[in-house]
């Protein structure tokens, strides 16, 4: 079981959602509503190796709808340009009725009026298992104002990772806490091998790994208006630690400008020894160390505190729809029949359902059953720690020129926690108010 280099490409082009989803808006504004007819189209994502789709596609077309609502009909779509492909259907009323997509695009639609909200399916499910199957508290990360954008799907999530064999080579202990982590990276200084993995550049998450534990140590960017927030005591108090992190030579000197493909290859050649990473890390690196490379636990921060960033992907209903009974229909068979993406192994995200998480197949992958066993209920969303609910803005921070350029100023190590906040508080309001 594994996210795939797939759901990391995905952030690749979120820069791009947030400005296709905002171009929606001005289409959005003069055309009709609703009208589709024929079938429920279900557009989903390759969430995983080819044989997702292939059997996801089985899945959707086995649905026997009861009386006259209508069928399913399944459509791929590809991560390249799919703002673009879903900014210019849901435009025209041509889209599909229900579908995946990036993580925030169903709070992009729904300020749009584009979104069917998911209250009566819920309200539904409570009657046939499907509500309380759900893991703790990922429900409510779809909920706003005006009811549940969406509905969670699959999940993605930043843990700490670490070699088994480098390790017991530095003679070091596996981190629980901030203190540890540190005593560990120098266990692994002193073997040549960088503790602190990184990857900084254009094509990199450190941002996320520097957010994780922001929220590790209770902070995060937004506050309850859900506005940037981020000159804090936590949040200094985590970027003072990742520099110190830096200043100790606990991360590679060249992190500023690796790509994830970077520090694979670093993991490959030995010199990586812990990493705040995706899911799939282990799965991407594969040979030995899809073996010696496994999940720690979550690090109790200065503050007495555990989390990290979470990412809920989901499905969305929309308003064009053949019916909106037949949009429920079809997401209340799908979700009782998805459980062989999962078991099958085809590579999509960590499951949302418990029922899912629970099987035998599941749990045969000992690092995907430890992330929703212990980090995902201390998880929290890029809303962090204002809510857990996701919202439109937080298209500001996935993966955007400001987030890089924030983690590249805080790995540099030359300005100070105080002015790297600042200038990511500045850049983020900006953006906001365009």
């Amino acid at each position: 079981m594994s996210t795939t280099t797939t759901q990391i490409s995905r952030r690749a082009f979120a820069a791009l959602a947030g400005s296709a989803f905002a171009t929606l808006g001005l289409a959005a504004c003069s055309s009709g509503g609703g009208g589709a007819s024929g079938p429920i189209k279900f557009w989903n994502m390759p969430w995983g190796a080819p044989a997702f789709a292939t059997l996801d596609k089985k899945i959707t077309e086995a649905y026997k709808p009861s009386g006259k609502l209508p069928d399913a009909v399944y459509q791929s779509v590809q991560w390249q340009a799919f703002t673009q492909t879903f900014s210019t259907a849901v435009a025209s009323n041509t889209g599909p009725a229900v579908s995946s997509g990036s993580g925030t695009q169903a709070f992009s639609f729904a300020k749009q009026g584009k979104i069917a909200y998911a209250d009566h399916l819920l309200d539904s499910w409570k009657s046939n298992g499907i509500y309380d199957d759900f893991l703790p508290g990922i429900l409510d990360t779809m909920k706003t104002p005006k009811g549940y954008a969406a509905v969670p799907y699959n999940l993605d999530m930043r843990v700490l990772w670490y070699s088994k064999s480098l390790l017991e080579k530095a003679g070091a202990d596996v981190p629980t806490d901030w203190q540890s982590n540190l005593d560990a990276c120098a266990a692994l200084k002193k073997i040549g091998v960088y503790g602190f993995g990184l990857s900084a550049g254009a094509q990199g998450n450190a941002f996320q790994a520097i957010v994780s534990l922001m929220i590790n140590n209770g902070g995060g960017i937004f506050d309850e208006e859900q506005k940037p927030n981020l000159l804090t005591p936590a949040n200094i108090q985590a970027i003072e630690y990742v520099q110190e992190l830096v200043r100790k030579g606990y991360a590679d000197p060249k992190s500023t400008g690796y790509s994830t493909s970077n520090t694979q290859a670093q993991w490959k050649a030995g010199k990586f020894g812990m990493q705040i990473e995706a899911p799939g890390l282990a799965a991407n690196l594969g040979g030995s160390l899809l073996t010696d490379v496994v999940v720690g636990e979550p690090l109790t921060a200065a503050a007495g505190t555990k989390g990290t960033l979470s990412f809920p992907n989901n499905i969305m209903m929309y308003t064009n729809t053949p019916t909106q009974k037949g949009s429920e229909a079809f997401l209340t068979y799908y979700y009782k029949a998805m459980a062989p993406l999962w078991t099958q192994k085809t590579g999509v995200g960590l499951p949302v359902l418990k029922s899912i998480a629970e099987t035998p197949e599941f749990r045969s992958d000992a690092n995907a059953a430890k992330i929703v066993d212990v980090w995902q209920p201390v998880a929290k969303t890029w809303a962090a720690p204002g809510g857990a609910a996701l919202f439109a803005n937080v298209t500001t921070v996935d993966s955007t020129t400001p987030m890089t350029n924030f983690a590249q100023t805080v790995v540099a190590a030359k300005t100070s926690p105080k002015d790297a906040l600042t200038t990511l508080q500045k850049a983020l309001v900006a953006a906001i108010a365009r």
